[in-house]
């Protein structure tokens, strides 16, 4: 059985230090920075735990910045989401790539969806 390892983009990495500094005083931060715990053990348990994202809607700076060829999702807490990428390294590690922790509108944004107006 290959071990999985989760390896975090600058961008995620970015973002985990400021839910890392935030955490300390705000619940709501905390409760996403935990969520995100959670969901890494997860992952390295089954690796294509995350929803899968179509390859046509991967969005384009990932494919160029990071060559992937593959996305998955997964929701966090406040409607946060954590993006992923999986490669195999080699024979001997599955590499979950974490390509960023974002906020549900910052994500939407990157996707390409627009706001449901009839929603509020």
């Amino acid at each position: 059985m290959k071990t999985v390892r989760v390896v975090l983009s600058p961008e995620a990495e970015e973002a985990y230090k400021y839910l890392l500094e935030k955490s300390k005083t705000s619940k709501i931060e905390r409760s996403i920075l935990n969520s995100f715990e959670h969901k890494k053990n997860l992952i390295k348990i089954n690796p294509q735990y995350g929803e899968p994202v179509s390859k046509a809607l991967i969005p384009a700076e990932y494919k160029t910045k990071y060559g992937i060829s593959n996305m998955f999702w997964v929701g966090l807490a406040d409607y946060w989401r954590m993006l992923y990428s999986l490669t195999n390294n080699g024979q001997i590690e599955i590499v979950a790539f974490v390509l960023d922790i974002k906020s549900h509108a910052d994500y939407d944004k990157l996707m390409g969806y627009k706001k449901d107006r009839n929603r509020k």
